[in-house]
């Protein structure tokens, strides 16, 4: 196991960046504590594979230093870095026999025949696949492929991490939740560093217990899935956390307090000062629709008209089109026993639950100013 750190790390396909955009990955700093479960969580292209590349050792970054227990490891190769990687689709040896396959890093170490044996046994019992250690890697579906090539990851007890790299995609949706839930027992019972690269935030909840959500090259959070729910940090975080992500209203600071398409929203003067010292930039409410209450339009500055509902079974989602010149649309999530008025409807934010974004960043307000 190891601990991992990130310093002053950057990179970039171009041969002279010159501007932000150029970058894959941004200048950050950030540290995966030695046997934590980890999540590297976003959409396509913001540059997780990339990140787990440099981190594996397939990737030479262009910038910054990726350490190993404080030492720089920039110049080692992945063998000589010590680490597994399972990747997006399986690599198994197609003429080997399961355990053939799961034996085969550890015969490359030389260990014993005893040895071997007992720690195949050992992770094919904890992946569920015991019964096929004597069939041919070729006759196996793709999922079996996939434990198989997990498997390869695990098998070796000396490893400092263990990389995923979105290991999900070819097993079927009806397993994925359960080879989920197994990934999370096996980091349990192994105490491995392990860091799974997800576009899906159920998987990257269900396994991690912190995430790091990427956007745009940079981790712009990083926290238990709790923290980026109900406190997120950036924008992004906000609407891709979530179902559905936060409402978002773009507002502005007035001589009354703050507005929002002309009208003044109740919001405590303490956080008007707060919001002012911060002025300058793009101002933006935001709010889950968990939070969201729906009451009757005289009792709320923002009123609308219910738009559309659509029932999940345990719960609503309602879109209230408000009647403001921009007329956005806020979601609610309600509960399924919750009756869900026809037509007008006014709109309550709570104030605990209020969040304010200058230029997509969260203005902190503490307990004593609320």
């Amino acid at each position: 196991m190891a601990e991992i750190r990130l310093e002053q790390l950057a990179h970039s396909y171009h041969r002279a960046p010159s501007q932000p955009g150029d970058y894959a990955l941004r200048r950050m700093d950030h540290v995966w504590e030695q046997g934590g479960a980890y999540a590297l969580l976003g959409p396509s292209g913001c540059g997780k594979s990339t990140l787990l590349n440099i981190i594996s050792g397939l990737l030479a970054p262009s910038e910054g230093r990726v350490l190993y227990d404080g030492k720089s490891v920039n110049d080692l190769t992945p063998q000589d870095r010590n680490i597994a990687q399972v990747f997006q689709f399986p690599v198994v040896y197609d003429t080997m026999t399961v355990h053939e396959n799961l034996a085969f890093p550890l015969r490359n170490q030389g260990q014993s025949r005893e040895r071997i044996d007992d720690r195949v046994r050992e992770v094919a019992e904890a992946l569920e696949i015991e019964s096929l250690l004597a069939r041919k890697a070729r006759n196996l579906t793709a999922d079996e492929k996939q434990k198989v090539s997990m498997g390869r990851g695990l098998v070796r007890d000396d490893v400092a991490a263990i990389l995923f790299d979105e290991p999900l995609t070819v097993i079927d949706p009806q397993l994925k939740w359960r080879l989920r839930r197994k990934l999370k027992e096996i980091h349990q019972r192994f105490n491995v560093t392990m860091v799974y690269v997800t576009h899906d935030q159920l998987e990257a909840s269900t396994f991690a217990d912190k995430i790091a959500v990427m956007y745009e090259g940079q981790i712009v959070q990083f926290g238990t899935p709790r923290e980026l729910f109900e406190n997120p940090q950036h924008t992004f975080v906000g609407y891709f956390i979530g179902s559905p992500g936060m409402n978002l209203l773009d507002i502005a600071l007035g001589e009354t307090g703050l507005e929002f398409d002309g009208r003044t929203l109740a919001v405590a003067d303490s956080i008007v000062a707060r919001l002012r010292d911060r002025e300058g930039g793009r101002l933006q409410l935001g709010i889950r629709p968990e939070f969201v209450q729906l009451v009757a339009p005289e009792s709320a500055v923002l009123q609308g008209y219910v738009d559309l509902v659509q029932d999940q079974g345990t719960f609503k989602i309602v879109d209230v089109r408000l009647d403001t010149p921009s007329a956005p649309v806020v979601k609610a999530r309600l509960g399924e026993e919750v009756i869900v008025p026809e037509g007008r409807t006014g709109v309550h934010f709570p104030e605990t639950w209020q969040r304010f974004y200058v230029d997509d960043r969260l203005v902190e307000i503490t307990h004593e100013t609320l």
